[in-house]
């Protein structure tokens, strides 16, 4: 879910820059919103392709959590100030479930059909015979 999520928003970011790539960060102040939205759009792609996969699980996760830290520090301080705590928890409620299945993968790693658990399983083969 964390791979597919990251994957549909980093495309979206190319296919509607106005509103989900450089248009939103130079509305939320981010410096450079151009190269920005490309890097974190690629970033976005290329970290959830990996997560989908099972392939760097716990070091395609360190990226996402940057990610989800930076869009909650610039985006959901506004709510907090003006709407207040329940607010902000409901309207931050996605970003929380990004951001704890992505500490997740960190701390665990990829899942029993992930390449990462295949090669590791590969590689103690290897090493008994």
């Amino acid at each position: 879910m964390v791979g597919a999520v990251f994957l549909s928003e980093g495309i979206q970011k190319f296919l509607f820059p106005v509103v989900r790539g450089a248009g939103r960060f130079e509305k939320i102040g981010l410096p450079s919103p151009n190269m920005l939205g490309a890097f974190v759009g690629g970033f976005e792609i290329a970290c959830g392709a990996l997560l989908l996969l099972g392939l760097l699980t716990r070091l395609a996760s360190i990226p996402l959590i940057v990610i989800m830290v930076v869009a909650m520090a610039t985006t959901k301080s506004e709510v907090l100030a003006t709407e207040g705590f329940w607010a902000l928890l409901h309207g931050s409620r996605t970003d929380w479930a990004m951001l704890l299945g992505s500490i997740f993968l960190l701390l665990k790693g990829g899942g029993r059909w992930s390449f990462d658990r295949q090669m590791m399983e590969q590689q103690s083969v290897n090493s008994l015979s």
